[in-house]
């Protein structure tokens, strides 16, 4: 059996995979991450994940289980990685995923690498997917049996290195059997409430925070909204960063549209600060460019399979061409509001094939 490092952040499901890890027999270690510099300026009660109540939670789980439990301090690496990324990409017009990008660069690396450097062989997580042995010995990542909750979208950044070192012990079950035996083996979280949105913006309010950090920043500090039909300038805003690619509500149009229907974001130019807005049908998109991908086993260079594009949105049929770094997505299913910045996440069937940050889009409009 293996010495097994088990991230709890205080919530349901990271406590019952730390449990069955260890009902599995192997040595198991509890460990909460402090990712807040200020855990108080941080998200609390039942939708945080990284703050003093939540350490709390996870050490009297680690109690009922039965294991050590130990604090690492990831916070400055936290910020660097995660908070000042968020800031700089929404500087730059694009919209990110801080929960993927907190997967790739701490949970399964700053964590994986301390974990490995002091002797341990894996780190088990609460997250919903599964991992198999494939047939060429590598280890594949599939969905989890129950998609609904199935969270492999963000853990598509995850290299075949990564994989050979995690453990995932929820990923053949759902969230009520989770809470059922939560309460079974009486851990006290059994009925919290999952974390939602982003756990370093304290009260929800992303674009009420973007403004706090970036609102001195020039020249992000205001615009025009633009009509993409007309030309004409329909609006202004104090700043680009509070928008993002498929936006609809919080526009504040002083000019309605001539057609009289809604007008959507469609194009964010950080550096005039223009927002451009339009018609509905020009959000739709047949083609990405992907950069700075992140394959979870051989390199393809071709992939007929389906691809998501966001952490609970569909999949769409696509076709995937690989060339070095470049990745060429083509959509045989079109897709809305594709922002760049985003994970597009190949799947071959269940399995993820990996994943690449979308940097630009292809209308269909353009096309016709």
């Amino acid at each position: 059996m293996a010495r097994v490092v088990a991230a709890m952040s205080g919530g349901v499901d990271s406590a019952v995979a730390a449990a069955r890890a260890a009902e599995a027999g192997h040595d198991v270690t509890g460990v909460h991450l402090a990712l807040s510099r200020n855990p108080a300026s941080y998200r609390s009660g039942a939708r945080g994940c990284c703050t003093i109540e939540d350490s709390n939670d996870a050490r009297r789980a680690a109690d009922v289980i039965g294991i050590p439990f130990y604090v690492w301090d990831l916070s400055d690496r936290f910020h660097e990685d995660v908070v000042e990324d968020f800031m700089d990409e929404y500087a730059a017009g694009r919209t990110p995923n801080p929960c993927l990008r907190c997967n790739e660069k701490i949970k399964f690396a700053a964590v994986l690498d301390r974990a490995l450097a002091l002797g341990f062989d894996a780190v088990a997580t609460g997250h919903y997917a599964q991992l198999r042995a494939g047939s060429d010995g590598l280890i594949e990542m599939h969905r989890a049996a129950d998609h609904a909750k199935d969270q492999s979208y963000v853990l598509g950044v995850l290299t075949q290195e990564q994989l050979r070192h995690s453990m995932f012990p929820l990923g053949d079950t759902d969230k009520p059997a989770v809470r059922r035996e939560a309460e079974a083996r009486g851990l006290l979280v059994a009925d919290k409430p999952d974390s939602h949105d982003i756990c370093f913006v304290a009260d929800g309010d992303n674009a009420g925070w973007l403004r706090e950090k970036l609102g001195d920043r020039a020249p992000n500090h205001g615009g025009d909204i633009v009509d993409a039909t007309t030309g004409e300038t329909v609006g202004s805003h104090t700043g680009s960063y509070g928008f993002t690619i498929g936006q609809r509500r919080g526009l504040r149009l002083g000019t309605p549209a001539a057609d009289g229907k809604p007008r959507f974001v469609l194009d964010i130019e950080p550096v005039s600060g223009t927002v451009t807005v339009g018609p509905r049908e020009r959000l739709s998109v047949d083609h990405i460019t992907g950069t700075r991908p992140r394959w979870c086993g051989t390199v393809p260079e071709r992939v007929e399979g389906t691809v998501q594009l966001r952490a609970h949105g569909a999949e769409h049929r696509a076709v995937v061409h690989v060339s070095g770094d470049r990745v060429d997505i083509d959509l045989v299913d079109p897709a809305e509001g594709i922002a760049p910045g985003q994970a597009a996440v190949i799947y071959d069937g269940t399995r993820v094939v990996g994943s690449a940050t979308i940097e630009a889009t292809r209308s269909v409009e353009a096309l016709r």
